[in-house]
């Protein structure tokens, strides 16, 4: 890839970030289609959210995904927020349009096209989401419309409650549960928590209830332990790394204005799995 003094400059807000895939992802886009941007990983620590936002004008920069901690704390600082955002209360990625930056989140249309793309359907299906954080929001504001139920925990009481609220301003087909069980009622069942990144973390749910019937999806990108149990009762599963390459895929739209290779970008992010 060649930098000139056009380079559109897009990239990702967030700390750490030194761990992202996002740049091999977008920048073989960018090279596939011969077009004159770059993504960078710019680590901005919470206390200079404020100025980093800034910096998108200052800097002109075409826009930049957003993720951990900042995806609910950046939207004072932005112009506009869109339909979808402003429901799920989350920005994942921002788009400098005229000097005016436009919020945006992607994730949840990320995770449907990656339960589509693996022949995943939730129509007429009963969904079990554990956890109701930005996450959860994101994945909700979409299963709600396609599945028969949806049946959210937490063990935070009051973010579920929440997100109900919210939820049933769209749908009445809502409810939670006050604990794990039973898993007879599932069909799908989603871990939308950050339980399964680290070795030492418990399980997000009792795999003694699993049964071949269920299909089982971690948000999280890798193959957690959740998932291997899961895949060792004869469970259906899917991790996130699908949802992470169609979040970026409609990014990249909302930058360009360009449908970008996805074969080219899921290969770069395939690679980056160790």
């Amino acid at each position: 890839m060649k930098l000139s003094g056009t380079t559109k400059i897009t990239g990702l807000f967030g700390y750490p970030v030194e761990h992202t895939m996002s740049p091999a992802m977008h920048n073989a886009a960018f090279e596939a289609l011969g077009i004159d941007y770059c993504y960078v990983a710019f680590p901005v620590h919470p206390d200079h959210l404020e100025n980093a936002i800034r910096s998108i004008r200052a800097l002109t920069l075409s826009g930049v995904n957003v993720t951990i901690p900042h995806k609910e704390k950046v939207i004072p600082f932005l112009d506009e927020v869109d339909e979808e955002a402003s429901f799920i209360g989350a920005v994942n990625t921002i788009v400098n349009t005229q000097d005016s930056l436009i919020g945006y989140n992607t994730d949840g249309r990320g995770f449907i096209q990656s339960l589509s793309e693996s022949g995943i359907s939730t129509e007429g299906k009963v969904v079990f989401i554990i956890g109701a954080g930005g996450a959860s929001r994101a994945i909700s504001y979409y299963l709600s419309q396609k599945a028969t139920e949806l049946i959210l925990f937490d063990i935070d009481k009051g973010k579920t409650e929440k997100l109900i609220q919210d939820l049933k301003k769209i749908r009445d087909n809502i409810s939670s549960v006050e604990n794990i069980v039973t898993a007879d009622r599932y069909d799908i069942i989603i871990n939308a928590t950050p339980l399964g990144l680290k070795n030492e973390d418990p399980l997000p749910f009792h795999t003694s209830l699993l049964n071949p019937n269920h299909t089982v999806c971690d948000l999280i990108y890798k193959k957690t332990q959740f998932l291997e149990d899961a895949s060792q009762k004869g469970c259906t599963t899917l991790n996130g790394l699908g949802m992470l390459l169609w979040q970026g895929v409609f990014a990249f739209e909302l930058w360009t204005g360009k449908k970008p290779p996805v074969d080219v970008m899921r290969k770069a992010l395939f690679s980056m799995i160790k």
